[in-house]
């Protein structure tokens, strides 16, 4: 067997099971995996010196093919209403099928760390049939000194193999797919293949942190996070798409990271040693700190439209999917953190991006509403962001990440609840979608008004506003704030159609309470008596 680069010799690739591959590539830089990826025509070098790669038909992650092996460890831990069942035998028969699949192939693998705190992260190896994906999770997960390369020992195996196809009655996946991301957790195992949706890899890892780390003390959580010179940190939930990365990357404050955090006894720490941003409209005026990040060398596109003659990207090109992709390391960030770690958070922010233009694009949570909305998860989903996808869809992922938590949602929330009552943190609710209408009708939240009501949030001076009772959601939002147009604050005056407003936030209060249901006697009464409840007639 053909080995190259820096490896540890007496924890080779046949320890995992490997027996008759033609090589293996290991911890190779970019530039070395720039070449093997262009050699195999499986990308093309854009201007500004990034590498854009397609996914083919997923290009995004692909949930309902993702399965959890069902054991003694998993069997009364594990979520079930949430994860996807898997029997060991299955597991096994699809682990002896990759084996035989590498036969005669040369693949390329990575060591690397998940977690910043050398405390709580995990060892992950991760092997990759395509050279763009080896450099893709060597970009997204956090990369050791090259001395400590010799001596890896990983305690986590990715394999990911996209040419190799399940079979649904052998391997136990979904009938007619031909896609599976199988976790065995005990024996901390992570198979993927059917896509070339490099996703999968960096979300397999946060999902077994997921499943770890609670037991530790340590709150797992899909959030961005930064830090201002004074040490007050802030956390940013959100799902895709409702700004995480782009407003986490504040030239005023230090990024932490921008995907995955944990937050344990001692602070909080990144999950990650890069960033995963979505390029849709990407411009230098609006988010400069990304730009710069994305059209350079190193940085790795994913489905992003450009011109086949000077290879200028065109990120206003929607044509291939909505959720083009722009992976880099956290350094190519001039003011991220080198260590990937801060103190307990002063602020938590939870982004949605209400596509009904109903909620005000910022409010005062109390503890009780935080953790209602925390297990809410709520964001809107509009028409062109998925297959199919119709006019306006809610959409509630609890804890803001529901596909990858692997144990039942109230252990996160209590685990967050009682971090945030400890470090008595102050919590929002910010809306980086619609006002002035629905999505079609209305228009974006501007983003400088975002920013301008995050700045105050977060430097404290949004504590000193006056507040209003918001009388369908219950919770306070400022009357007046410096820089933002006033009446942005009071979504009402921004409808010319009143009534339909107030039927439309009639409408969202019952999507809030219906969903709720299946957290009501998990909760403790005063998180039940936080839902929102239409206190007024229409205004």
């Amino acid at each position: 067997m053909n080995e190259t680069g820096i490896r540890n010799g007496a924890f080779g690739a046949d320890k995992f099971g490997f027996k008759s591959l033609a090589g293996v590539h290991w911890n190779l830089t970019a530039p070395a995996l720039y070449e093997h990826a262009i050699a195999n025509k499986e990308a093309e070098i854009v201007e500004g010196g990034a590498l854009c790669a397609e996914t083919g038909h997923h290009t995004g992650r692909s949930p309902k093919d993702k399965h959890t092996v069902v054991d003694a460890l998993t069997e009364n831990s594990v979520w079930w209403d949430g994860n996807r069942k898997m029997s060991k035998e299955h597991f096994d028969n699809l682990l002896a099928d990759f084996i035989a699949h590498t036969d005669g192939k040369q693949l390329f693998a990575q060591d690397l760390y998940g977690g910043a705190d050398p405390k709580y992260r995990i060892k992950v190896r991760v092997f990759t049939e395509l050279a763009w994906h080896s450099l893709f999770i060597r970009t997204l997960l956090i990369r050791p000194e090259r001395a400590e390369l010799s001596g890896f020992a990983p305690e986590m195996t990715i394999v990911d193999l996209p040419s190799f196809r399940p079979d649904a009655r052998r391997h136990g996946g979904r009938e007619g797919s031909d896609t599976m991301v199988a976790i065995d957790f005990t024996r901390k195992i992570v198979l993927i293949c059917g896509s070339s949706y490099a996703g999968e890899m960096k979300k397999s890892v946060f999902t077994t942190l997921n499943f770890y780390l609670p037991a530790q003390g340590v709150m797992p959580m899909h959030c961005s996070a930064n830090v201002g010179e004074g040490g007050d940190s802030a956390l940013f939930f959100g799902l895709s798409g409702t700004g995480k990365t782009t407003l986490s990357a504040d030239p005023n404050r230090t990024l932490i990271g921008d995907d995955e955090t944990g937050w344990g006894p001692e602070g909080i720490f990144n999950f990650e040693g890069g960033c995963y941003a979505k390029t849709v409209n990407l411009s230098h005026e609006n988010e400069p700190q990304i730009w710069d990040a994305t059209n350079r060398f190193g940085a790795i596109l994913e489905n992003v439209v450009f011109d086949p003659d000077t290879r200028v990207p065109d990120y206003a090109d929607i044509s291939k999917t909505e959720n083009t992709r722009s992976a880099y390391p956290l350094d190519f960030i001039p003011n991220a953190s080198r260590t990937g770690r801060a103190g307990h958070p002063k602020n938590i922010i939870f982004l949605t991006a209400d596509a009904y233009g109903v909620m005000p694009p910022i409010a005062k949570l109390t503890p009780a509403q935080a953790m209602y909305h925390f297990l809410s998860g709520y964001t809107a989903k509009v028409a062109g962001t998925e297959k199919g996808l119709v006019g306006v869809q809610p959409e509630f992922s609890t804890c803001f990440g529901a596909p990858f938590l692997p144990r039942p949602p109230a252990e996160y929330g209590n685990l967050l609840r009682k971090y945030i009552a400890e470090h008595k943190v102050d919590c929002w609710l910010v809306n980086s979608g619609w006002t002035g209408g629905k999505y079609g009708v209305g228009r974006r939240m501007p983003i400088k008004a975002t920013r301008t009501l995050l700045t105050a949030a977060l430097n404290g001076s949004l504590k000193n506003a006056g507040y209003r009772v918001d009388p369908y959601f219950g919770f306070s939002v400022p009357t007046s704030v410096p820089g933002v147009e006033p009446h942005l604050l009071h979504p009402i005056k921004t409808w010319q159609n009143k009534a339909e407003f107030d039927e439309t936030a009639r409408g969202l209060v019952k999507m809030f309470q219906d969903n709720f249901v299946k957290f009501e006697k998990h909760v403790d009464a005063d998180v039940r008596a936080a839902a929102p409840e239409v206190r007024i007639a229409a205004e």
